[in-house]
């Protein structure tokens, strides 16, 4: 899996340096060379789809995993219900509009984060490692929307201070209280699902601070086109999110039987 993700991120940079066609349909419809809007489509009907299977499957896990699994549907319907608002505004307009991104980074990336709570649960994690996920992330999230959108003058001062908050959530989960519960836990699957998500954390994440840096006046300002990164953010979302609960669904399961 952590392959698979590496292979995705250079192939998903490989095809924004390419460059992709963006041309509309004069009525609205979606064209056949508009690659941006078909990963639109893509991503709200196979995000959606992942909810009604995790929603579903909800009822074939251990009690104590009935939560992470409901969780699991949360973020990918959250993330299906924008992608069906960012899907039209892309046809009319040709533009995706940044506000409407956050607003789902900003509900479904702490969820995320409650992920890792729940699987230790059951081994003992407390509610401060519990905050401090969720306190990296809406930091995270909080600076990046200002950096890009409220004050794009000042876009490296808020990217530092984004990055800080993604650094939060990365020392907690290899280095701090999470790691350390996941080391005592005598649950293999816990283990391994931990080191899986773990992955998607930073190699998976990664694809986010790399289009926030993109942006005019940013470090990497002029290296891809900004209007292809919303190829990039388009299947990382889905692989990110519907990967996510994927990896607790398997772990759920296992544990179950």
């Amino acid at each position: 899996m952590v392959s698979a993700t590496l292979r995705f991120a250079a192939l998903s940079l490989s095809v924004a340096l390419l460059g992709t066609s963006t041309a509309l349909a004069s009525d609205g419809t979606l064209a056949a060379g508009d690659y941006i809007g078909f990963t639109f489509f893509i991503g709200y009907m196979a995000m959606f789809a992942a909810s009604v299977f995790f929603f579903f499957e909800r009822g074939r896990v251990s009690d104590k995993w009935k939560t992470s699994m409901l969780v699991s549907g949360l973020i990918t319907m959250i993330a299906a219900v924008h992608y069906f608002y960012m899907r039209g505004v892309w046809l009319d307009t040709g533009t995706s509009p940044t506000q409407f991104r956050y607003i789902d980074w900003i509900l479904t990336v702490p969820l995320m984060c409650i992920e890792f709570y729940l699987l230790l649960r059951p081994a003992g994690a407390s509610s401060s490692m519990l905050w401090r996920l969720f306190g990296g992330a809406v930091l995270m999230l909080v600076a990046g929307y200002m950096g890009e959108a409220v004050q794009p003058a000042s876009n490296v001062m808020w990217g530092i201070i984004s990055t800080i908050g993604w650094a939060i959530i990365i020392y907690e989960i290899y280095m701090g209280e999470a790691r350390k519960r996941v080391d005592a836990s005598d649950n293999a699957g816990v283990k391994t699902a931990f080191v899986r998500l773990r992955w998607f954390a930073l190699a998976g994440w990664a694809i986010y601070p790399i289009g926030y840096m993109l942006l005019p006046g940013n470090l990497m300002a002029g290296m891809i086109p900004v209007s292809n990164m919303d190829l990039i953010y388009n299947i990382g979302d889905a692989v990110n999110k519907i990967g996510f609960g994927l990896v607790v669904y398997v772990m759920a399961i296992n544990d179950t039987k």
